[in-house]
């Protein structure tokens, strides 16, 4: 058989890595020195890494982070009340497969947002599906999804996600529309996927400021006591940033 129409039919077959695997061994003469059964299997763990590699890349895509936060650059010696070994834990991702909360509070700056953006992306690399979003803007999406009629596959979305990451929850109070929206995530997910919560106001404050008691009761109940907490202390990072410029 002709290798170049191997190739091309390995490309057409959608085994592009495969196929480039191939290619670059037939041109280095390097496939004579394998049996035909170590040569299949290497072309083909080349294949599925790469099919690996891709959807992990796109599902950091499709979380929409707001910054590229990483676990291994978590910054444990800044006096903020981060417990290292704590903190490690919970980057094993073990709450996401007990279907687990976690609450990130304190004050503008101390790094809520980047840590629970560093968790959303470990759990990418794991291959679990991630939303990110500001809760503001998110409720407002939903507000106007419910005019054009596609709430319900916006609910769907978010549901189907193995951590749903609500950033900067509580800045703005809400409605009426916020109120039943987030209700809907809150018990949409309810002990089926995990929750990260990120918010410069204290978990104390937040049924004032959800309102509405029944339903705040409701969210709160759900969200509150299946939650990890960790509250962040200190001056806020940027501080150091701007001086350093």
């Amino acid at each position: 058989m002709d290798n170049e129409q191997t190739v091309e039919k390995l490309k057409q077959m959608r085994l592009t890595a495969m196929a480039e695997l191939h290619a670059r061994h037939l041109r280095e003469n390097r496939n004579d020195k394998l049996t035909a059964d170590a040569y299949l299997a290497l072309l083909t763990d080349h294949q599925w890494e790469a099919r690996q590699n891709n959807k992990i890349q796109r599902l950091i895509k499709q979380a929409k982070f707001k910054q590229a936060a990483n676990l291994a650059d978590i910054d444990y010696n800044q006096n903020r009340n981060l417990e290292r070994n704590m903190f490690e834990r919970l980057a094993a991702l073990d709450f996401i497969a007990k279907k687990e909360n976690l609450i990130i509070t304190g004050a503008s700056g101390v790094g809520k947002s980047y840590l629970a953006q560093a968790l959303g992306n470990g759990a990418c690399l794991m291959q679990h599906r991630t939303v990110y979003s500001n809760t503001a803007r998110l409720l407002k999406k939903l507000k106007l999804s419910k005019v054009n009629g596609t709430y319900l596959k916006e609910l769907k979305l978010l549901v189907k996600a193995d951590l749903l990451i609500l950033d900067d929850f509580g800045l703005q109070s809400f409605d009426s529309h916020g109120r039943e929206a987030l209700m809907d995530i809150i018990d949409e997910r309810h002990n089926k996927t995990s929750t990260i919560i990120t918010s410069q106001i204290p978990v104390s404050a937040w049924y004032e400021i959800i309102g509405e008691g029944t339903i705040a009761d409701a969210i709160l109940d759900r969200i509150v006591n299946s939650s990890h907490r960790i509250n962040l202390v200190g001056e806020s990072m940027r501080k150091g940033i701007i001086k350093n410029v």
